[in-house]
């Protein structure tokens, strides 16, 4: 008994040397190392994010939108470059960690859905259509479809000075004008001229016969020209008027063959031998030649 004793003493005392020459091992390997991280510079090692998560494969969504956004060539782009994902290789303790829990894709998976995102139309690139003509903006920025012409707008200025008209009232006759005369074949300025001596450019005239507007056409003789279910009071519309008015012209032109005769059609005076209305249409004309511009020998030739 008394050697049992003193045995498992000794054995305690064994146990307490090795627990201590373990402890001063552990501290003379802690001590080394501190030693030898102050030799390597006083640096810290860069630790970056990328490098303790794992970087799982682009998705297919990823990769539609790569392809469309970075790579894809836009219209009117030649060439494009493939996509290409390069990820960092993932630390080693973070990939013995996850990498086990995560799915492993299937070989060539990933390329297949590169394959068909590539693939996929592009979206088409809207881009603003060009103007139309660029030279004649240049020329005359604020020139609009149906526009006067310069003669017109010179004699439009005249107009308005001389039968004391506001330019806003009387431009939309004298566009009819230009638009209706020349579809069939008469000088614009004619057609003003008949105006001038018809109405004075009074587009609410009204004469003790029932002529209407400015080129005072008379409503019962001319339905034809206006229209069917119209009534009289549309010749009070400028537009209307001209147009009608230039048809009726056109009329007598073809019925008799000659200006003179078309214009005392016009004015129901066949029977005048002197033809006084056509003189006075046919004066002013030439007076208005001259103000739009005209040189004067085509002036006197017209007349």
């Amino acid at each position: 008994m008394k050697h049992a004793t003193r045995f498992k003493a000794l054995a305690r005392q064994a146990g307490g040397a090795a627990r201590s020459l373990a402890h001063g091992a552990v501290l003379s390997v802690g001590l080394m190392g501190m030693g030898w991280l102050g030799t390597q510079g006083a640096g810290a090692a860069d630790v970056r994010y990328g490098d303790v998560l794992l970087q799982a494969e682009p998705t297919a969504s990823e990769l539609a939108m790569a392809s469309v956004l970075s790579f894809a060539p836009r219209r009117g782009e030649v060439g494009a470059v493939a996509p290409s994902f390069t990820a960092p290789a993932p630390s080693f303790a973070a990939s013995t960690r996850l990498h086990d829990s995560l799915p492993v894709a299937a070989p060539g998976l990933v390329e297949r859905k590169a394959a068909r995102a590539v693939a996929e139309p592009i979206p088409p690139v809207f881009h603003q259509p060009a103007l139309r003509d660029i030279a004649a903006l240049v020329d005359n920025p604020f020139e609009e479809e149906g526009a006067l012409s310069d003669e017109m707008e010179r004699v439009r200025d005249w107009i308005a000075d001389t039968y004391q008209v506001s330019e806003e009232t009387i431009e939309p006759a004298l566009a009819a004008a230009e638009t209706h005369a020349e579809e069939l074949g008469f000088d614009p300025l004619l057609i003003v001229a008949i105006m001038a001596v018809e109405s004075s450019f009074n587009h609410r005239a009204v004469s003790n016969m029932g002529a209407l507007g400015l080129m005072q056409v008379i409503p019962r003789y001319h339905k034809d020209k206006i229209g069917p279910n119209r009534g009289r009071n549309v010749l009070f519309d400028p537009e209307v008027n001209v147009r009608v008015g230039t048809l009726v012209l056109h009329e007598g032109l073809q019925r008799y063959g000659s200006m003179q005769r078309a214009l005392q059609y016009y004015n129901g005076a066949l029977n005048d031998p002197k033809a006084r209305y056509t003189r006075k249409v046919m004066a002013l004309k030439k007076r208005l030649m001259l103000i739009a511009g005209r040189d004067r020998s085509s002036a006197e030739q017209a007349s």
